[in-house]
Parts: C-alpha cells; structure tokens; sequence
C-alpha cells in the first residue's frame, strides 16, 4: 500500500520499490496542493479506470500500476483487489489528470487537506489526522 506524505505545500505519494517497478514510474509522484482540484473517496478504485496501461502494470481484478492514458490525459494508477481508495482530480499538474490509489487512509487524507495549518515538514497524512483529532484512533 503506498504511503502518502503531505507538507504545507505538496502531497507525495511515496513508492515501495515494488510499486516502482509494476508501474514503471522511476519516482515518487509529487503533486502540489495548488493542483489538488478534488479529492474524492470510493469504494472500489477499477470503476474509476479509463484508458490503457501505458506503462503499467494490468492484472484484471488483482492490480492496476503505473500511467494509464485515455483522450481525456493520464491518470496515475495503484489500485489492489476491490479495496477503498481515492480519486484525486488534478489541475495543472505536467504529467497526470487524476491519480487513483487504493488505500485505507484515504478519509484521513481528505482530512488532512482541509486543515490550514499543515506541518512544515512532510508527515504521513494518518499521523496529520490523528494528532488533530480529525480521526478516532481505532
């Protein structure tokens, strides 16, 4: 499951080497918080595939990784089995129109974003949640 670090000015969704090498993405993806356009949660992350793997990695059902592209732009893709996730809408970002993870963090993101005063330094959102009360610790 990817990890997602978030600072007063961007969101990075940090790669295990794993992940790295199914989405043939070298990095880790950094989006800035100015891009953010929408952050939206769902329950299963395929619904919301459009387009190819391209590169990536496709296993239908199992995982998705990696840059899929369609006519509407590229989206980002991490998604395992029929697991919650979310949908980030992203606006003037150079390489992706969404980024589409699978993760049980996903309301402690949503969370995490709404606050106005983010930590300097980048944290796991479950911690920026957690340390505001935003989230019960259970």
């Amino acid at each position: 499951m990817v990890t997602l670090l978030l600072d007063s000015t961007r969101l990075e969704v940090a790669l295990s080497g794993t992940e790295r090498a199914l989405s043939f993405h070298r990095g880790n993806v950094l989006i800035e918080r100015s891009q953010i356009a929408k952050v939206q949660l769902t329950d299963d992350g395929w619904t919301w595939l459009r387009g190819v793997a391209s590169p990536g990695t496709h296993l239908r059902g199992v995982i998705a990784m990696g840059t899929w592209k369609s006519s509407s732009g590229s989206d980002f893709v991490i998604v395992r089995r029929r697991r919650p996730g979310v949908v980030i809408d992203l606006t003037g970002h150079d390489q992706f129109e969404r980024i589409i993870l699978s993760t049980r963090h996903g309301l402690a993101l949503v969370q995490s974003l709404r606050l106005e005063d983010a930590p300097a330094e980048a944290a796991d959102v479950v911690t920026i949640a957690a340390e505001t009360g935003a989230i019960p610790l259970s």
